[in-house]
């Protein structure tokens, strides 16, 4: 499987709009879904109180510029002590969805399915039941809720091509796959039982349900569930809850261990090691990982016939260690451009974990190896200087994501001018 992004880009882009700053209008009895939109989350709350939710004393959702939020609590809180129950009358389950809906959604779950999403079909219910309630407008018994969710979104899903063209391979392949994932479900939409067929025609409603759908639910046994007020838990590499749901569907969270007062309430999205895919799926950059993918994207068909993973090839930030995993793709790399019956040897020591053998073979060849692995760093170096220089000269007020585009860039680079240095130490 050879990476092309640029093929890929140009086949999924070429109908897109340009301008990076999408337009909401706001329609009389809907969520205004405009950018500068206030986000009401105080009537949440307390429809959420309404409701049957139950807080911890202490525990308070606030926000430092009125557009962010973040849970916080304001009272010490003990290891495993409750911090929210959220009813399960509340929450939103794709489970829940296909008994609502019921075989309404054939049709569009068949086009996902015709697009090898069927995976995501847990996913495109918890949409489905979002679009359903914002078209009920303000007689949605959700719609205190909807109208407390961030209008404006930085992830892969909301990016346009004046974006792709400031990010390296690694992070533009993860923010494309959203891209290509909203696109089809876009493309079902036209099959939803929708009263109002022209919101499943705009896409500016449809690219906001799905990052709704995306970055605030969770999965859970096989579904995929989203509980009002426990959404709005930010991602820390060190946790302080954990979210669980009974089998009645409640959702349930706990302190994972003692948490003193004044503290952020977070939960972990996804790897901590590394930001890139937080980056795409969520539009954030965790400054907190510890390291970066090695970004060897030309080199997937040999991570794969290793048996690596994204997660295996790591550059460190602090230390620009490299892990062992990213000297073996490399070297069978180097192998199978010059000497491919030595390849097929280093592939079986690697597969059948003969670690002496093994490493005979990066004694031999370590030369190679550095070598390669220093003009990927250089290449690599030159390239995010160039699409940031590209990235700076867009105007904010227009390419609104242009900053967590930067600071991606600057974390990549602080990570291999550290590798650089000790691959030159070597």
């Amino acid at each position: 499987m050879k990476f092309n992004l640029q093929l890929a880009l140009l086949t999924l882009i070429s109908a897109a709009s340009t301008a990076d700053a999408l337009s909401f209008p706001a329609t009389a009895g809907l969520v205004d879904l405009s950018d500068n939109a206030q986000r009401d989350v105080s009537t949440m709350a307390q429809w959420a109180e309404g409701y049957g939710a139950q807080k911890a004393d202490g525990f308070e959702i606030t926000s430092y510029d009125g557009q962010d939020y973040l849970a916080v609590t304001q009272q010490n809180l003990p290891a495993g002590s409750p911090v929210l129950y959220i009813p399960s009358d509340l929450v939103f389950s794709s489970n829940k969805a296909a008994a609502e809906f019921g075989g309404a959604l054939g049709e569009a779950e068949q086009q996902l399915a015709v697009a090898n999403l069927q995976d995501f079909i847990p996913l495109f219910r918890v949409f489905v039941k979002v679009l359903i309630e914002y078209e009920k407008g303000a007689e949605s018994p959700w719609f205190p809720w909807l109208n407390s969710l961030p209008r404006q979104y930085y992830n892969g899903a909301s990016m346009t091509s004046a974006c792709f063209d400031c990010l390296p391979p690694y992070a533009a392949w993860l923010a494309l796959t959203e891209r290509i994932n909203l696109t089809n479900f876009k493309k079902a939409s036209k099959f939803l039982p929708l009263s109002n067929q022209a919101i499943a025609n705009d896409d500016s409603i449809l690219t906001w349900a799905y990052n709704v759908a995306v970055t605030r639910s969770i999965e859970w046994n096989g579904e995929r569930l989203i509980a009002p007020m426990a959404d709005f838990f930010n991602h820390g590499a060190e946790t302080e809850v954990d979210i669980s749901y009974d089998a009645d569907g409640n959702c349930m969270v706990y302190s994972s261990r003692d948490v003193p007062a004044g503290s952020p309430l977070r939960v972990s999205l996804g790897d901590p090691t590394n930001p890139s895919p937080l980056f795409a799926t969520y539009g954030f950059l965790d400054e907190s990982s510890t390291a970066t993918f090695c970004k060897l994207m030309h080199m997937m068909d040999e991570m794969q016939q290793l048996g690596y993973s994204f997660s295996d090839l790591l550059f460190f930030k602090e230390t620009g260690e490299i892990s062992a995993p990213v000297y073996d793709v490399v070297l069978y790399y180097v192998l199978l451009q010059n000497d491919p019956g030595t390849a097929q040897g280093f592939l079986q020591a690697v597969t059948s974990g003969d670690e002496a053998t093994k490493n005979q073979f990066h004694e031999q060849y370590f030369a190679y190896t550095k070598e390669e692995l220093q003009k990927h760093v250089d290449s690599t170096l030159a390239d995010l200087d160039r699409l940031s220089t590209i990235a700076r000269s867009y105007d904010v007020r227009t390419h609104p994501r242009v900053p967590v585009i930067l600071q991606h860039n600057a974390f990549v680079k602080e990570t291999f001018l550290k590798v650089k240095q000790t691959l030159d130490n070597m």
